[in-house]
């Protein structure tokens, strides 16, 4: 639970917390555009100086970033190895039957690593420094124009919210169910690997019920109250777009420029 990061918001007061969330998944999906223009040494160098200086500045614990790293080093791990050993080149450093490893495919792997780390910090800082019902109102807010084409933008944003709020409650009920196998002499640690597959199935299914059951009990509460959605609904949580939020689409147009002139 300590290391569970979707859906975990920190309360702070620095400058990152304050900015509006369309202008934090704006420089967000920024982000993910001009990241692949990082092609060579200085370009790299120069991502990893922007995004831990984005760190510092939103006074979070480096260990909360590393925790979102974990889980995913092993899709990291084997992308760099199909990278290393299968990626062609002229100058071949070793090689043994179909795998060979090349000095580009040394510098591909390399640079396919350093996006991945850089894009989970990022969405990491985004996660953390964002309470998750402002998220959805963000990209609620992106999403309004589709409403002209008819678009249930506000059920999207309802689910979201929702589906993010109830994140950190699941994974409570996870532990308990846990911890109530466990102490029926569960041991979710040994055995094969399809013995481990088997001994999750004793969590599955009492899961999936508690999360149907409390769906089923928020909608007839929502129903009690007379929830209607849509046009003519007031929001208790008002976005307000500051210069702030300005300055950091200039910033990502400033940093987008460099890398483009920068890269190979």
């Amino acid at each position: 639970m300590d290391k569970l990061i979707l859906g975990r918001y920190i309360p702070g007061d620095s400058v990152i917390h304050r900015l509006d969330p369309r202008s934090k998944l704006l420089a967000m999906m920024s982000f993910l555009l001009i990241i692949f223009w990082a092609n060579n040494l200085v370009t790299n160098v120069l991502l990893f100086a922007f995004v831990l200086i984005v760190v510092l500045l939103s006074k979070i614990k480096l260990s909360f970033f590393i925790n979102g790293v974990k889980p995913m080093i092993g899709i990291i791990l084997f992308t760099t190895f199909f990278q290393v050993f299968f990626t062609g080149g002229r100058e071949v450093l070793w090689q043994f039957w179909i795998l060979k490893v090349t000095e580009e495919g040394l510098q591909q792997a390399g640079i396919i690593f350093v996006r991945f780390v850089l894009i989970i910090f990022l969405s990491t800082l985004l996660t953390l420094t964002t309470m998750p019902l402002s998220l959805a109102d963000g990209i609620e807010a992106g999403l309004a124009p589709l409403t002209y084409l008819k678009v249930p933008v506000h059920e999207i944003g309802l689910m979201l919210s929702m589906s993010l709020r109830f994140v950190p409650t699941l994974m409570d009920d996870t532990t308990r169910i846990m911890n109530a196998q466990r102490a029926r002499g569960v041991d979710f640690g040994e055995g094969s690997l399809i013995q481990k597959v088997k001994s999750v199935i004793p969590i599955l299914i009492p899961l999936f019920a508690s999360s149907f059951k409390r769906a089923d009990a928020l909608a007839t509460a929502m129903e009690a109250r007379g929830y209607q959605g849509g046009d003519g609904r007031t929001k208790y949580r008002m976005l307000e777009w500051k210069l702030a939020d300005s300055l950091v689409l200039v910033v990502m147009l400033i940093l987008g420029t460099l890398l483009y002139f920068m890269k190979n």
